[in-house]
């Protein structure tokens, strides 16, 4: 699958993994749809690419928003060729334990609000844009296309105070083979990326003393990744089209601790 003239489908692309991948996909020639909630980022990106960019407001787990967001980019672009969907959430809280000063179980609201927004959403996303890509018609490989996920290295290094998250990113990995066996007869490739510690706007909102000590736990490079970087992978996967039905981690080797 080529970049040059496709479009691409980004949620949470209005920010960190997801405006990085926009940003390369545009260089490398793409049409570009970002599904995000944050609206100044999102507009600015569309103002910054006239025409080939358009930001949708959407919540990635409201079927009825992203319905109307595919539906958006097909009568703009004709047809999505791409999806990498980047659009999620993070906690921090214990099974059992203390918040804002008071110990007791996990908010249950909190678990389910994470699998929501990183699990159901992904999934939403992949089997409604899915469902469009089945009418492309398949180029020269018989691709009509490349869903790419984000999951995380919590998938299998998960650390104490990340059951909610450890379990949506789980999830993510669990279904990239089972949808890519489905997805196969139709020419349609899903693969997932499970990124280590990376520049997100979580992680830069820590202190820069915080963040240079989680990036020395990376043992090479020993940094934090670089949202271009990841945006690299996700331009190889869409252009190598032996890639399917895997997860890749993308974490300079790191392993996580307990905590």
């Amino acid at each position: 699958m080529q970049l040059q003239n496709s479009t691409a489908l980004i949620t949470g692309g209005a920010s960190g993994l997801g405006a990085a991948t926009a940003r390369l996909f545009l260089a490398q020639g793409a049409n570009i749809v970002i599904l995000d909630l944050n609206e100044t980022s999102g507009e600015a990106l569309e103002q910054e690419f006239p025409g080939k960019l358009k930001f949708v407001k959407t919540d990635v787990a409201d079927e009825v928003d992203v319905k109307l967001a595919i539906n958006s980019a097909l009568e703009i672009f004709g047809s999505i060729q791409i999806v990498v969907n980047c659009a999620g959430i993070a906690i921090a809280r214990k099974t059992i334990g203390k918040v804002d000063g008071v110990y007791g179980p996990h908010a249950l609201d909190a678990f389910e609000k994470t699998i929501r927004i990183n699990l159901i959403g992904t999934f939403n996303v992949i089997r409604l844009a899915g469902f469009a890509m089945e009418k492309n018609e398949p180029n020269t490989e018989g691709e009509r296309g490349v869903i790419i996920n984000t999951a995380s290295v919590a998938a299998y290094d998960g650390q104490i105070g990340q059951a909610a998250y450890a379990a949506s990113k789980g999830g993510i990995v669990s279904m990239t083979l089972p949808i890519a066996r489905e997805f196969a007869k139709a020419g349609i490739r899903v693969m997932t990326i499970a990124p280590g510690l990376f520049e997100t706007p979580l992680l830069m909102d820590l202190p820069e003393e915080a963040r240079i000590s989680l990036g020395e736990q990376v043992p090479f490079p020993s940094r934090l990744g670089r949202p271009s970087e990841y945006a690299l992978l996700a331009k190889s996967i869409v252009e190598n089209p032996m890639l399917n039905g895997e997860v890749i981690r993308l974490d300079g080797a790191i392993r996580m601790g307990p905590k």
